[in-house]
């Protein structure tokens, strides 16, 4: 079985730490962009499996970044899981409706990140 790839898109360091932490514990390949044009420059590089989106960034928020990663080439294959304290229903619906494929809550934990992952067929 091949190791599954994920980008963690978060300008917090701690935040990136911790799903990094989480996510190699599941065995996926982390890499990490601190903004949203980090993160399109490196799925540029590699598209990856899976994609752990924060919302309010720097440079270039969360929804900017996934409509234009699902512009790029290979674009719409990587799984994007939205990360957010917001819980506002509105803008749940505008990251779906974005292309954003699953959102969890700040604070998460390994069991949340595992059941979500689970769900959009990753883990």
């Amino acid at each position: 079985m091949s190791i599954k790839s994920c980008l963690v898109v978060d300008d917090s360091r701690v935040i990136r730490k911790v799903a990094r932490r989480i996510l190699e514990d599941m065995r996926f390949a982390i890499d990490e962009a601190g903004d949203g044009l980090e993160a399109l420059q490196a799925c540029r590089k590699a598209m990856p499996d899976a994609i752990l989106l924060d919302w309010r960034m720097p440079v270039m928020n969360g929804v900017e970044f996934l409509k234009q990663l699902r512009a790029e080439p290979n674009g719409d294959k990587p799984v994007v899981v939205f990360c957010t304290t917001e819980n506002d229903v509105a803008q749940i619906s505008e990251a779906i409706k974005a292309g954003a494929d699953e959102y969890i809550m700040k604070p998460f934990d390994g069991e949340i990140i595992a059941s979500k992952f689970a769900e959009v067929g990753l883990a």
